[in-house]
């Protein structure tokens, strides 16, 4: 169904203690939104630091104080680890002068990546309306990014479309026009059936995208709040998934065994049909996405035919 991603040659492991072979990962973040909370991030970055990633992105939301926190934690970054960042852009409530003007910042700095979206309206304000001299999408965004700069821009997608989209035609006629305007690649939102994210790769190459589409990865820290999460962005959660989760409210190292287990198994059924780039929603934990990756840098354990489950036996066998 989708044939292997083209191979970068082998990577080293630099700063980080696990060597890359073909599997390319990226995380994200959001600020921390406390003293408390920023001593434990820098914790949490310091140990993803040592998977290697690609790539680290930083969220924001639709405040300027966000913004604000967003722009220091990139700058940070750069200057403090050895990880390349990418900050998180929004165009609602914003002027197209304001836009550019934070993106040539940004570039100066020596930010070289954008995650261009096109972001929400605040609670009290309900559905998005740009303003007279702002931008309406993300591929108004797109376009006023690779105008100012030679950025490297990676955009949203929907396998489950958009949960304003009024169709899935038109949603990925949104994501062609993302494309078009100079996005690198896209990053899915979360979903938790590979054949999903199979399914929406084999639409985006029917409509003549050729851009990367990179699987979004959620592992399950909080199932309620997961299943929160879902609603808001059409997400289906499946029933064997619930039933997995079910009754455990007070057995939390049993619900953290079964996310990992389960989030493995979703990475690795995608491996073993080509998949060879993952982006961890992190929320900011990471012990949960460090064994994850792991894992997947096993090969005995990810290679395996896409029917089996994860084969300890045969691990076992190989020592």
């Amino acid at each position: 169904m989708i044939g292997p991603a083209p191979q970068r040659g082998l990577h080293s492991a630099g700063r980080g203690d696990i060597a890359f072979d073909d599997l390319e990962l990226s995380f994200e973040f959001f600020p921390p939104r406390s003293r408390e909370a920023e001593a434990t991030f820098w914790q949490e970055v310091a140990a993803l630091e040592r998977l290697s990633p690609r790539f680290v992105s930083v969220t924001h939301g639709a405040g300027g104080s966000a913004r604000s926190d967003t722009r220091e934690i990139v700058i940070r970054l750069l200057r403090d680890t050895g990880l390349t960042p990418a900050a998180h852009m929004t165009c609602v409530d914003q002027t197209r002068r304001a836009i550019a003007e934070m993106a040539r910042g940004y570039w100066d700095a020596g930010i070289r990546h954008i995650v261009a979206l096109r972001g929400d309206a605040a609670p009290t304000e309900g559905c998005h309306a740009p303003r007279p001299d702002g931008l309406a999408y993300a591929a108004d965004l797109v376009r006023v990014l690779r105008e100012t700069a030679d950025f490297e821009v990676s955009v949203a997608a929907y396998p489950e479309t958009h949960p304003e989209a009024l169709d899935a035609a038109r949603d990925m006629e949104n994501l062609k026009r993302k494309i078009d305007a100079g996005a690198s690649r896209a990053i899915t939102q979360f979903f938790f059936d590979p054949e999903v994210y199979l399914r929406f790769v084999d639409r985006v190459r029917a409509a003549g995208i050729a851009a990367p589409i990179v699987p979004g990865i959620m592992p399950i820290l909080d199932f309620v709040q997961i299943c929160r999460f879902a609603a808001r962005c059409n997400a289906t959660v499946p029933a064997w998934l619930r039933a997995l989760f079910d009754g455990l409210d007070g057995r939390p190292d049993t619900r953290k065994l079964l996310a990992a287990v389960a989030a493995v198994e979703l990475c690795r059924q995608l491996y073993v049909r080509g998949v060879r780039e993952f982006h961890f929603y992190t929320l900011n934990r990471a012990e949960l996405t460090t064994a994850i990756c792991r894992i997947l840098r096993n090969p005995v354990l990810r290679e395996a035919p896409a029917g089996n489950f994860l084969p300890f036996g045969a691990a076992h066998r190989a020592e």
